[in-house]
């Protein structure tokens, strides 16, 4: 069966996301994260052997290396985003491979895109892509995290290795204006392409315990396991319209995950 062809952006700006197969991790130390960002700089930034300025293929807007995924917000600027990500993932593929004896690939099959048609779109998924961490549980704060590119934004001067043209975002959004959207969590509505679904990132566990907190007590194992079906039922889909998975409300609840999903 042939592939389905990628969806063409009208503006050549695409969101773009590569995991690791199998979902492993893959970035083992800070030394792999910055092996990651160097490949990025050259494929934004590309020089000949004499270290000569050549011409870009890419333009990068944002990036977030997670451990086992990564997400770039970027611009196709010759119809060579394909071949352009492709040397990328190689490259990088082989300094994995080499430096932790392993063979065979890498990364899960080829690399997922959406097009990025307005200026709305844009900025959702710039504050989508910094708050991967936090949904993630990684940090508590966009700011805290170091392998993304929302440090080139908020502290030029500090940044080692500046990859992404904020210049270009900042000329059309001032940055204290872009740091409260980015502090601020994208509403659950909020429709995103990822991975594994066509949702916004996950809540995580703590933030669904919390939230089950404030409806019950911190006793709420002990109330639930009390309350009947209709009662019950209720919590589930309150917990699904917050955002909590199937297996989420089963695990944390103590709830039978058969019960859940007939009441969901």
């Amino acid at each position: 069966m042939s592939r389905k062809s990628r969806l063409a952006s009208e503006t050549c700006i695409y969101h773009v996301m590569l995991r690791g197969i199998n979902k492993q991790t893959i970035f083992e130390s800070d030394n792999d994260f910055w092996k990651f960002i160097r490949l990025l700089d050259r494929l934004c930034h590309p020089c000949d052997n004499d270290g000569n300025p050549q011409q870009s293929h890419c333009l990068l807007y944002a990036y977030c290396l997670m451990p086992n995924h990564v997400h770039l917000l970027i611009k196709d600027l010759d119809e060579s985003l394909a071949s352009s990500i492709k040397s990328l993932t190689i490259s990088y593929a082989q300094h994995y491979n080499k430096k932790y004896n392993r063979v065979g690939h890498f990364f899960q099959d080829r690399f997922r895109s959406e097009p990025v048609n307005d200026w709305d779109y844009f900025v959702s998924l710039l504050r989508y892509i910094h708050q991967n961490p936090v949904a993630a549980g990684i940090v508590s704060a966009v700011k805290e995290y170091t392998w993304s590119s929302w440090r080139e934004y908020i502290s030029p001067d500090k940044c080692e290795l500046p990859v992404c043209a904020t210049h270009a975002v900042l000329s059309k959004i001032s940055i204290k204006e872009l740091t409260a959207l980015v502090d601020t969590p994208l509403p659950k509505t909020q429709r995103m392409l990822d991975f594994d679904n066509d949702t916004a990132f996950r809540i995580t566990d703590e933030k669904v315990r919390e939230f089950i907190i404030s409806i019950c007590g911190e006793d709420y194992i002990r109330k639930i396991d009390g309350y009947t079906d209709v009662m019950k039922t209720s919590l589930i889909r309150e917990l699904r319209e917050y955002g909590a998975s199937l297996r989420q409300i089963s695990r944390i609840t103590g709830l039978s995950d058969g019960f859940v999903r007939k009441h969901k």
